[in-house]
């Protein structure tokens, strides 16, 4: 996959910012979150809309679910909270996609810097990740 990387200067570090820089529905912001599995860093792909139900969560998982933290999630990825990508982290993680995000035909990620956001259909992000996809949205 070779993504067209955009840039928007003035930010696109949280979904709300993402969404209005490329002018989509906030559902359809890839929020890359980290969180550690019994002690073991994870990949929850959340739509925009959307917060993780860590509850929900551990069920998919099969383990006690707990938020990582900025330097847990640069060492798991190589990359900084408010620009990590959905894929090409320093090491492969377990990871899960949220339901919602298929019900798109297009969907933004973060492209590794709290500026720059990439298209992709959701069946790419999928494949790309390697992630399986669940619901562990809050209702």
């Amino acid at each position: 996959m070779a993504p067209e990387i955009l840039r928007f200067p003035e930010g696109t570090r949280t979904a709300e910012q993402a969404a209005a820089a490329v002018g989509c529905e906030l559902g359809q912001i890839v929020k890359s979150l980290v969180f550690l599995c019994d002690g073991e860093p994870v990949l929850a792909l959340t739509s925009g809309a959307n917060r993780v139900d860590t509850d929900r969560l551990g069920a998919l998982l099969v383990g006690a679910i707990s938020r990582a933290d900025a330097d847990a999630v640069r060492e798991a990825t190589g990359y900084a909270i408010g620009g990590t990508p959905p894929f090409g982290h320093a090491r492969q993680l377990r990871a899960v996609v949220d339901r919602a995000l298929l019900g798109y035909a297009a969907v933004w990620a973060a492209a590794g810097t709290p500026d720059t956001v990439f298209e992709l259909t959701p069946e790419q992000l999928v494949q790309a990740s390697g992630a399986e996809v669940g619901d562990f949205a809050a209702d």
